[in-house]
């Protein structure tokens, strides 16, 4: 197979170097826990030579209870990112749940994310895919990784061949999510870079208690086991204090214990790379 090549504003990447580094807090809190992640990042991915892109939901729409935090608003948000964009000339990343919001995030980022209980909306790919934005599409929790050709097939029939698939588990039962490895090289054979989100990958969802739980203690594992496998980046979830993070603080890591992860996956990439 070809090698595969993610074409992302400000950055350079193919399968033959390091992988992609999609990371930041879970949603937009506030200026300025967005800044700290995204400098201490930066200099992360300009330490090891990672391509980064920074990650940060402007809004959640997928939440346990109607009172759970969903944003600071949108425009706000947005706006935010875009700061990142242009300040540390970083590329960002964003989700977007309806048709019509695909445009107006459009105007403030790079990369427009398919939230994974939405990877089978037709309209909702279609306008993404027509904005001209690279689309990571995540791999829903109930589809095995051979489906997702379809949803890739949605985004190339709306003219737009720039996408990435991103993986996230499966559902194991009712609270919790194993992930299937196998994935990895089945959505590679689609024929875009495969991304591993490592840290949606070790959440306990669906709690009584309306929040979901998490395993962050497994994050390193995970990251180890999706380099080994030849995922072209990984996605994951950090914050300064996760314990006082306003969404998926159960299965984020701490920013400070990101340079320990990255070094140790950087290892295996060039450990791989050099056979």
């Amino acid at each position: 197979m070809s090698k595969v090549v993610i074409n992302i504003p400000g950055i350079s990447f193919s399968d033959s170097g390091n992988f992609l580094l999609i990371a930041g807090p879970c949603v937009v809190e506030s200026e300025e826990i967005v800044f700290e992640t995204a400098i201490h990042l930066k200099m992360l991915s300009e330490k090891y030579k990672i391509p980064f892109v920074f990650k940060s939901s402007y809004r959640k729409a997928n939440r346990s209870k109607g009172d759970s935090f969903s944003g600071i608003g949108d425009i706000k948000a947005l706006k935010i990112l875009a700061e990142v964009r242009s300040k540390l000339s970083v590329p960002v990343v964003t989700d977007i749940h309806n048709p019509d919001e695909a445009a107006m995030a459009a105007e403030y980022v790079d990369i427009l994310q398919i939230p994974a209980f939405l990877c089978r909306q037709t309209d909702l790919l279609a306008a993404a895919a027509k904005t001209g934005k690279c689309v990571n599409i995540k791999k829903g929790q109930f589809l095995s990784g051979a489906s997702m050709r379809f949803a890739v097939e949605k985004v190339r029939e709306s003219g737009n061949n720039n996408i990435m698939l991103t993986d996230r588990g499966n559902m194991f039962g009712y609270q919790d999510i194993v992930v299937d490895f196998r994935n990895i090289p089945v959505m590679k054979n689609i024929g875009v870079p495969v991304i591993m989100d490592i840290t949606h990958s070790l959440q306990q969802p669906n709690q009584e208690q309306g929040v979901s739980g998490g395993k962050p203690e497994m994050i390193e594992t995970i990251g180890k086991a999706a380099i080994s496998v030849g995922a072209d980046g990984i996605f994951i979830e950090t914050h300064p204090d996760p314990s006082v993070a306003k969404s998926d603080g159960a299965n984020m890591l701490k920013l400070s214990e990101m340079e320990n992860l990255l070094r140790k996956l950087v290892a295996i990439r060039n450990t791989i790379n050099s056979f």
